[in-house]
């Protein structure tokens, strides 16, 4: 048996589309993608329309990431002040955008499990962990944090919500980070994406990486409007996918706390916090 996982698209369509390429090109029988192909990026429409046409042409299963279900809570609830509204307005943009289709969203599964010929095959893809779809697994993470919020009586465990591709065991259980097809934060700009086979009775992994046309991706950023209206934290996210390395946290613990506190003006910040990057 053959699988494909991809995870964290992020709306990135060229990426998206080099994987599509890719997967389709190896013949698995499942595909999965698992959680957030939407946000963050500019193409979220598109990929969420080209996912949804392999879904019912070939089969391709989702699951629920955090992007999923921030995103229709933001179609939900507004934002509580206009400072709020200004820091997701990333999001509220991807909102509007996607607003025609979110009929493709509907009844995405939080958790998907299959197996191969035999019941003691059994793989559990979730974005995160069985405490949450915001929980990831970094090689970071200690193995005391993770017992308890892992599936049991499982051959694999497959997740994904760092933008890291890794490979670790826990207990016996072997655990798979898929990576990010659009945004990688290993310093590597190339997408990742995870294939599967069932081979002797055992489940045999690969993590591969790809190139795309991030020229063109970049372009895209501006071109279909992110960057100008997606607002000031935009553009940290843009300078994220540049660098494929994670920057919210520095900017959430450094700047963003005198900015909530009315210390400073949001635009302003932005712009002294990617400064200090260099």
């Amino acid at each position: 048996m053959k699988v494909a996982i991809f995870s964290d698209v992020q709306g990135n369509l060229p990426a998206f589309n080099a994987a599509i390429d890719r997967i389709l090109a190896w013949g698995p029988e499942l595909v999965v993608m698992a959680g957030d192909l939407i946000n963050r990026g500019p193409s979220s429409l598109a990929c969420l329309e080209r996912f949804d046409t392999l879904r019912r042409s070939h089969g391709w299963l989702p699951v629920n990431g955090n992007h999923e279900t921030w995103i229709q809570q933001c179609g939900r609830e507004p934002p509580r002040d206009a400072l709020a509204a200004e820091m997701r307005r990333f999001a509220d943009w991807t909102y509007q955008q996607i607003a025609p289709r979110l009929d493709a969203l509907v009844d995405w599964p939080d958790h998907l499990c299959f197996h191969a010929e035999t019941e003691a095959s059994w793989v559990h893809v979730t974005h995160g962990t069985l405490a949450s779809n915001r929980c990831g697994i970094s090689d970071r993470v200690p193995d005391a944090d993770l017992r308890g919020v892992l599936p049991q009586d499982v051959a694999l465990f497959v997740t994904a919500h760092t933008h890291r591709p890794l490979e670790r065991v826990l207990d016996g259980l072997p655990i798979l980070n898929v990576g990010s097809v659009g945004s990688p934060f290993d310093g590597d700009p190339r997408g990742s994406f995870a294939l599967l086979r069932f081979e002797r009775g055992a489940w045999r992994s690969e993590i591969v990486r790809f190139a795309y046309d991030r020229q063109q991706a970049a372009r895209d950023f501006d071109d279909l409007g992110f960057i100008e209206q997606g607002g000031p934290v935009a553009r940290i996210l843009f300078e994220e996918w540049k660098r494929a390395r994670p920057l919210m946290s520095g900017w959430r613990s450094d700047f963003e706390p005198a900015v909530l506190a009315g210390e400073r003006e949001l635009s302003a910040a932005v712009g002294a916090f990617l400064a200090t990057l260099g």
